[in-house]
């Protein structure tokens, strides 16, 4: 009579504790009565045979009262817990009541059970309910965590009811007539929420704990994974049904870290692809499920090196025992093992405080989300990069990331398809407008970064939208005004050039995209290489720094230890882009020269041949390696992997001819920002020209001429003729440079210095004199523009290759290789005329005049245009090519 009371009771919500109290007591009586049954059957019958009738009758007893709960109470005690509050106390003692009811049921109790509902659907409501209390449970326990027994008593109970009631959907809920599919799938997500549950993974528990529960409970993921399996080969030509829905669940399982679940539940993967393959002839579905569930689970942190040989393996064997599957199978292994490989990589890295790393895995990832072809994980990548480049005021990698998926849509009205990414309003639903609020903020990112050049080309096109597309002038006005802002900072914001650094991984302690791999990385705005080598050896405290420039040996890269080499290059600017015989500001060709560079160079000097302690020219080689990136720098990345390397030697007078073009480069560069900006401090120039013309130092022309002008030199060497004229013919082309350098020099002299600068010009006059005696005389003749309402400048240099030589008369020309000698004589109205309405800015003419030929002996040209061209930044002359600064590139970084 108790027990219906107790039912109305609790359906009511009346005296619940007492309810609680008296159930539990009567579940306590039960459980010892059965106990001591348990007792009495192994026992010996011959010493209790007189005993045996009242104990069986007592057992019969028990089991009536058990079944007579488990009809009246179960249910109820499941709704009570289901209504009840998570934080109510009651449930806790609800809950505790439940896992007792079932910890007495036999498989006859359960078998009465199901046999006593009314109706089908009355038990597929009651299974429903069940496996959804149980999953919930599962997911919340009400006990706490260090409770190890209580959660350990409720799983154990919770498995045996899910196991008793995996018979009943197999006896009654699986035939054609009877399949229930909502119900089999709840079945199957609650049997892996039970095997993934924090409280039964033991490898997270110290041997103590995990040796104790084993010794009572055993492995209940073992238990559970063999019942999933079983019930997924038992669905037959249902299977289908669950593809893709259970691929996620069933991936989750097998990430367990437990070898033997692992073994026994991969194959359902092949039965998957089979089932699919079987009916499509192909298993994208689950393809594309499983990489998109594999990198949500991963990252959570599931899966291991372990894990990706097994798969590997395991479905390997299984593809290969069906010919029609060995070759796709083999690819889609191959797919995820690839994916896996860069998963883990970025686990290992993504919560390091230097997020250096993250970056370069997460490139890794989004390129293989590209090559893949899908597009939403890219996406997905793309901005989680640009957050970190942002974070670190990466400006530059962020624009040209954002750009990335900007380059994706459409300047069109169409709907945008991808997931919404970033912090994009929600009213962006064209891709027109995502793209537009993507480009103003990838310009702002550009701006930020210093990339003034970049940005203008992100204006222009924004610009033609407004005018030509959706004739917005109001829009269109404001990006003008953006643009003409950015032509300004360009001009007048200092932006010094990134200093570039090769770094290599050596040796088998680095992840695997790091090992044995040398990148270029650029470098910030006044980066020393200390602090950089510091920032970049932090996430590696054990990596041992290599002194040496020369790539390390086997026994370094096989080792187990670390190994890293840190040195700077020098960025190659591609000869393609640059900008010939225009007059063009310094301010606008140096960015070309550190920007959008793929190719950089590091020189090593060496000794080779009979040592001279007297002249070290003789004997000074060079060695230089030149390295290749993936993608051209500033990118994605502040830093990207060398694909390929060679190594060149360079001869003493090789390196002599370089040793002077870049001593030329650097005169006329100074020249011309004085040229520029005559508010410039007069000390860089001071110290530039006085280190070249003092006889203190004269010693460099001298050292030339004994090395390599010696007829001995010649007889040996008679290849380097070409070589040794152009050598000299640098040396006399330095003289007019010398001699722009200290006019202007003069003009800006202060009073205190004007010693110092007659010093000079008188070392430079004997300096001239000892030169054109003997390598001849090199003239540089300058126009200036002069247009009303524009500042005076002027740009001046010479392409350090295509010099004259000795013996030879030429003068370099802006259309046509034929030489045009200049004359130092007055020029006509006409001539001065044509060169106010010249569009650049100045230019200085070249003529070279043998010491033996008299200045009116040389012809007056027919046309001035002809006789002077060259941009000095550029260092360029007698082309016959006019190039318009690079093109935007259409791709940045990784695509």
């Amino acid at each position: 009579t108790a027990v219906p009371i107790l039912q109305e009771l609790i359906e009511k919500g009346e005296e619940e504790d007492a309810c609680i109290e008296l159930l539990s007591n009567i579940l306590e009586v039960l459980y010892k009565t059965q106990k001591v049954n348990r007792i009495f059957s192994a026992a010996s019958f011959s010493l209790f045979s007189n005993h045996l009738g009242n104990y069986l009758t007592k057992l019969v007893n028990v089991k009536k009262h058990i079944q007579l709960i488990l009809e009246r109470l179960l249910h109820t005690v499941n709704r009570r817990v289901i209504i009840l509050d998570r934080e109510d106390t009651l449930r806790t003692h609800y809950v505790a009541c439940m896992a007792a009811i079932l910890s007495q049921l036999d498989k006859d109790h359960y078998s009465s059970y199901i046999k006593a509902f009314p109706s089908r659907p009355e038990l597929m409501d009651f299974l429903m309910e069940t496996f959804i209390l149980f999953k919930d449970l599962i997911g919340k326990t009400v006990y706490p965590s260090d409770w190890m027994v209580m959660n350990m008593v409720q799983n154990r109970e919770f498995l045996r009811a899910i196991n008793q009631f995996a018979v009943t959907l197999t006896e009654m809920f699986l035939s054609n007539s009877s399949f229930e599919l909502q119900l089999w799938n709840n079945y199957f997500h609650l049997a892996v929420a039970f095997l993934t549950q924090d409280s039964l993974q033991l490898e997270n528990f110290s041997q103590a704990k995990r040796n104790s529960i084993l010794a009572k409970y055993g492995d209940m993921r073992a238990t559970i994974g063999a019942c999933i399996r079983d019930m997924w080969y038992s669905l037959g030509h249902h299977k289908i049904e669950f593809i893709p829905g259970m691929v996620g669940p069933i991936l989750e399982m097998t990430l367990v870290p437990e070898p033997e679940l692992r073994k026994s539940t991969i194959p359902i993967f092949f039965d998957m692809m089979l089932c699919e393959y079987q009916l499509t002839e192909s298993f994208s579905r689950f393809e594309d499920e499983i990489l998109h569930k594999l990198d949500s689970e991963v990252e959570g942190g599931r899966g291991d090196e372990q894990y990706k040989q097994l798969f590997e393996s395991i479905l390997l064997s299984c593809c290969r025992k069906h010919p029609e599957l060995a070759k796709p199978g083999e690819n889609f292994i191959a797919l995820v093992t690839g994916l896996l490989e860069r998963l883990l990589d970025y686990r290992a890295v993504m919560n390091d405080e230097n997020k250096t790393y993250s970056m370069s895995c997460t490139v890794n990832l989004l390129n293989f989300y590209k090559e893949i072809d899908r597009q939403a994980m890219y996406i997905r990548y793309l901005y989680k990069l640009k957050d970190l480049h942002v974070s670190y005021e990466n400006y530059t990698e962020g624009a040209y990331t954002l750009l990335l998926h900007a380059r994706l849509l459409k300047w069109s009205d169409e709907a945008n398809t991808a997931p919404m990414q970033g912090l994009h309003s929600p009213s962006l639903h064209t891709q027109r407008q995502l793209k537009e609020a993507l480009y103003n903020q990838i310009i702002n990112y550009f701006d930020q970064g210093k990339m003034w050049e970049e940005a203008i080309h992100i204006c222009k096109e924004l610009a033609e939208q407004y005018e030509s597309e959706v004739f917005d002038y109001e829009m269109l006005s404001d990006i003008l005004q953006r643009e003409a802002k950015f032509y300004e900072k360009i001009l007048k914001v200092l932006r010094p050039s990134p200093d570039y650094f090769a770094v290599g991984y050596y040796g088998q302690g680095f992840p695997t995209f790091l090992r044995n791999k040398v990148f270029i990385y650029r470098g910030k705005e006044y980066e020393r290489r200390e602090d950089f080598e510091m920032q970049l050896l932090s996430p590696f405290p054990n990596a041992e720094k290599l002194k040496s420039t020369s790539p390390p040996g086997q026994d370094i890269t096989d080792s187990l230890g670390q190994y890293i080499q840190c040195f700077t290059v020098q960025p190659v600017e591609e000869a393609k882009v640059r900008v010939k015989d225009r007059s063009i500001p310094e301010q606008i060709t140096n960015f070309y020269k550190g920007n959008h560079v793929q190719k950089f160079s590091y020189s090593r000097p060496f000794k080779k041949g009979p040592k001279d302690p007297d002249n070290e020219f003789a004997t000074m080689w060079i060695e230089r390696t030149t390295f290749v990136t993936a993608y051209p720098l500033p990118g994605i990345l502040r830093w990207f992997v060398v694909t390929s390397t060679t190594t060149t030697i360079i001869s003493p007078l090789e390196n002599a001819i370089e040793t002077m073009m870049k001593t030329n480069e650097k005169i006329t560069s100074e020249v011309n920002r004085h040229q520029n900006d005559p508010s410039l401090p007069i000390n860089p120039l001071s110290m530039l020209l006085n280190g070249i013309v003092d006889p203190a130092v004269m010693g460099g022309f001298a050292k030339y001429e004994t090395a390599f002008f010696q007829e001995s030199y010649l007889q040996e060497h008679p290849e380097d003729k070409g070589n040794i004229e152009k050598l000299k013919d640098l040396i006399a082309w330095q003289i007019p440079l010398l001699a722009e350098g200290i006019r202007i020099h003069g003009r800006k002299v202060t009073e205190d210095l004007r010693p110092f600068h007659e010093r000079m010009e008188q070392c430079f006059v004997q300096l001239r004199a000892k030169v054109e005696s003997q390598y001849g005389v090199r003239e540089m003749i300058c126009f200036e523009d002069r247009r009303s309402g524009r500042p005076r400048s002027m740009a001046w240099g010479a392409n350090w290759d295509q010099l004259s030589h000795t013996g030879e008369r030429q003068v370099l020309t802006e259309t046509t290789p034929t030489p045009k000698p200049a004359l130092r004589t007055s020029e006509s109205e006409d001539h001065r005329n044509e060169r106010k309405e010249n569009r650049s800015s100045s230019f200085f003419g070249y003529r070279w005049q043998d010491p033996r030929q008299s200045i009116s002996d040389l012809p007056e040209p027919k046309d001035e245009k002809q006789r002077f061209s060259c941009n000095i930044s550029d260092s360029s002359l007698g082309s016959s090519n006019k190039k318009q600064l690079p093109p935007r590139r259409d791709s940045t970084g990784a695509q």
